[in-house]
């Protein structure tokens, strides 16, 4: 066991890469829910934009292009769910679930020649003077442009939710959305928007993984972290920050392990690999204890003629 080998410097680099993904999905899927609807094709969503982010990235050698191709395609799959529930009026847990297992089947499909292709990299933000910084500017300003923008999306969530009209109108929508409807507001519109949003973060977070947490393609690659995303927010209570505070402690403690098990920890493989989840969740179900509650409307479906 060599503990000396850990370099404190690069583990939390590498835990605001592990969270990037995660915080993504986690999210767009808050936005989601807060429109009142419940979205189990997180995992799906993220999956489809891992692929389609890939392959347009290697196709044509850009990173960037790669993601907006992501978000897209997330977009378009959770279109997909709009049709099932706000339009077909079929149950939301049922079409959620659907979506992830057909997300699984048709990047499996869509990955086959993409299997051992390293996509072009992404670069990374140079700040003049901050990036030079001992400790903190490699830490904190030597990163890409994605996993800034992960961090302005949260504050830009929460400021939108807490202080905007956009914000209210999409709570009220969530709490009571035949009260929303009975004052004009137009409900599926409001909550297709939301969806496709979370969709389009959702394509983000999967292309993440593929272009730059584990830059190549493999079928299953995002192992889970679509349903993570879906308990973070709700152990978060619905709250962007406490959905960022949950993102970077999962990512702090998956580089944590993975660090440990290099290091020959004494602990079996097995344990290490499952102390993310359950130290996540441990954490969160403490800082729920407020006992914030759902959105009222989550998981009921509108109908119009009421």
């Amino acid at each position: 066991m060599d503990l000396s080998a850990i370099n404190p410097v690069l583990l939390i680099a590498s835990l605001m890469v592990a969270a990037t993904p995660l915080l993504l999905a986690a999210i767009g899927e808050l936005v989601v829910e807060k429109s009142g609807v419940l979205n189990l094709g997180v995992e799906g969503m993220m999956i489809v934009g891992a692929i389609a982010g890939f392959a347009a990235a290697v196709e044509t050698g850009s990173p960037l292009l790669g993601f907006v191709a992501a978000a897209i395609a997330g977009a378009l799959l959770s279109l997909l769910f709009v049709i099932m529930t706000q339009v077909a009026l079929a149950n939301q847990v049922a079409s959620g679930l659907a979506l992830t297992l057909f997300g699984l089947g048709l990047s499996a499909l869509m990955g086959q020649k993409y299997v051992g292709v390293k996509p072009p990299q992404m670069g990374r933000i140079d700040i003049p003077v901050l990036s030079d910084l001992p400790v903190f500017g490699r830490v904190l300003f030597g990163h890409d442009v994605v996993l800034y923008f992960g961090i302005a999306l949260t504050a830009a969530v929460w400021a939108v939710l807490k202080y905007s009209r956009v914000g209210l109108i999409l709570r009220a929508v969530g709490e009571n959305h035949d009260a929303a409807h009975a004052l004009g507001y137009k409900v599926v519109k409001i909550r297709t928007l939301a969806i496709l949003f979370g969709g389009a973060c959702a394509g983000l977070g999967g292309a993440y993984i593929s272009l730059i947490r584990v830059p190549q393609w493999t079928e299953g690659m995002t192992a889970g972290i679509g349903w993570i995303a879906l308990a973070l927010v709700v152990f978060a209570s619905w709250k962007p920050w406490r959905a960022l505070l949950g993102a970077y402690l999962f990512g702090g403690v998956t580089v944590v392990q993975l660090n440990l098990q290099a290091a020959g920890v004494a602990i079996p493989v097995e344990y290490l690999a499952m102390s993310p989840y359950l130290i996540t969740i441990l954490v969160l179900v403490i800082l729920s204890a407020d006992k914030s509650s759902a959105p009222a409307s989550l998981g009921r479906s509108f109908h119009a003629s009421r």
